[in-house]
């Protein structure tokens, strides 16, 4: 199974992935933007601002996924950003071709708050990435209808991290889908 973690830049994808980890038995985070680092190097002369753009990155994050599975089982947490619709559904179509489910969440916060957040993050990646995560919010705000209608949207505004981890924790244990609460 895959548990991904959607929504913009600072909405506490990897922090609630961490925290998420520890309660699902034999889960791991798989980080997708490292195979888009791993393509940069072999597809620096192809154009893209995004390498979510490369083909290849989105059937790469596919099989990278079903063959870890395969080798190790479990559960897979993504947290992973994708706002563009069509990119989303070659994922999911490849994943359930694969045979995987995927329980897709998408962690929303207002405006404020992630502009508060991108602004006081004080992580070295975070501080250089600033510009790039505001950037994402008009495109966020943008794919929010179609995300609504794919996942299970999940309100982080004033929520910890751990407490939207045991939600997701607690609604995969159950298998039932989460009332959204945007």
């Amino acid at each position: 199974m895959i548990v991904w973690l959607n929504g913009t830049f600072g909405a506490g994808k990897t922090t609630t992935a961490k925290e998420l980890a520890g309660l699902l038995p034999q889960a791991r985070i798989f980080d997708s933007e490292e195979v888009g680092s791993m393509l940069r190097h072999v597809l620096s002369s192809v154009p893209c601002t995004d390498f979510q753009e490369w083909t290849p990155w989105r059937g790469l994050v596919v099989e990278t996924a079903a063959q870890v599975l395969d080798y190790v089982g479990g559960v897979l947490v993504v947290p992973q950003t994708v706002l563009t619709a069509e990119y989303w559904a070659e994922i999911r179509t490849g994943l359930a071709a694969k045979g995987i489910p995927v329980r897709h969440f998408v962690l929303h916060t207002d405006r404020e708050t992630l502009t508060t957040r991108i602004h006081t993050d004080t992580a070295p990646e975070s501080r250089s990435a600033a510009r790039w995560r505001l950037d994402h919010l008009t495109p966020y705000e943008e794919a929010l209808p179609w995300l609504r209608r794919e996942g299970t949207v999940l309100d982080t505004t004033r929520v910890p991290p751990a407490a939207v981890a045991r939600t997701i924790a607690d609604a995969v244990r159950a298998n039932t889908p989460q009332p959204t609460g945007v």
